[in-house]
């Protein structure tokens, strides 16, 4: 048995909401995407990808991908489907040029989670009240840090933060990350945007999760108390309770 809950905010700060979310609880697909660009193109690009994968997804049902190596095949010709639709729209479309989007997806089968990411958005799982990031983050000051240039604490406060090295619509051709791990009951997998970690600190995050009875009032929890610590970016969360 799986419970999930999800929100999606614009924050404090911001005028518009530039995040996108997609649920299908019925085949334990789970979706969210930030987008970037000028205008309302962010907007745009996070939107088309998440409609793009509804459309696959509908396609190309995922309950016929057996193996691994076939998921992995299958969520590889979803984002490059995806990332060739917004790069066209903004290589052709001037008032979209530059867009492009994050993108997180999350998989469920039979006990094990299959995550796949290009961008900064985040996975965490919280299990037995730790939390451990299972993405790494696509970005200027994660390359950085892995290069052993500066520390995380630097990062924090590196004024390049926010900015992200691999994007869907942001080059030709992208490579996602792929992570598999196995789940067990009680465990909580938190899919986020940069909104809501930029806020809240993991410890927080992990002791929310820990805490909460139903998996929609986590996502409105974490969502509230990242508006009340700043809401500087649109926030969207998706929770999700293995039973």
């Amino acid at each position: 048995m799986i419970s999930v809950g999800f929100k999606t905010d614009k924050g404090v700060s911001r005028t518009d909401n530039e995040d996108s979310v997609f649920v299908l609880p019925d085949r334990n697909l789970y979706m969210v995407a930030d987008g970037v660009g000028g205008q309302n193109s962010g907007e745009l690009a996070s939107r088309t990808a998440v409609g793009y994968m509804a459309q696959f997804a509908a396609l190309h049902p995922i309950g016929q991908v057996r193996t691994g190596t076939e998921l992995k095949a299958y969520f590889t010709s979803l984002l490059a489907g995806a990332n060739e639709l917004i790069f066209k729209k903004a290589s052709s479309e001037y008032m979209n040029k530059g867009m492009a989007t994050t993108a997180l997806l999350c998989y469920l089968r039979d006990s094990k989670a299959y995550v796949v990411n290009v961008g900064d958005s985040r996975a965490y799982l919280v299990r037995d009240e730790k939390i451990m990031q299972i993405t790494s983050d696509h970005t200027l000051v994660q390359e950085m840090i892995d290069r052993g240039e500066i520390s995380e604490g630097q990062a924090e406060f590196h004024p390049d933060k926010h900015v992200i090295t691999r994007a869907v619509g942001g080059e030709p051709i992208i490579k996602p990350d792929f992570y598999t791990f196995d789940t067990y009951p009680k465990d909580t997998i938190i899919l986020c945007t940069d909104g809501l970690y930029g806020m809240v600190p993991e410890p927080e995050i992990a002791r929310l999760a820990s805490r909460a009875k139903t998996m929609h009032g986590l996502s409105r929890a974490l969502v509230d108390l990242a508006n009340i610590n700043g809401g500087e970016d649109n926030i969207t969360v998706v929770c999700i309770r293995i039973q």
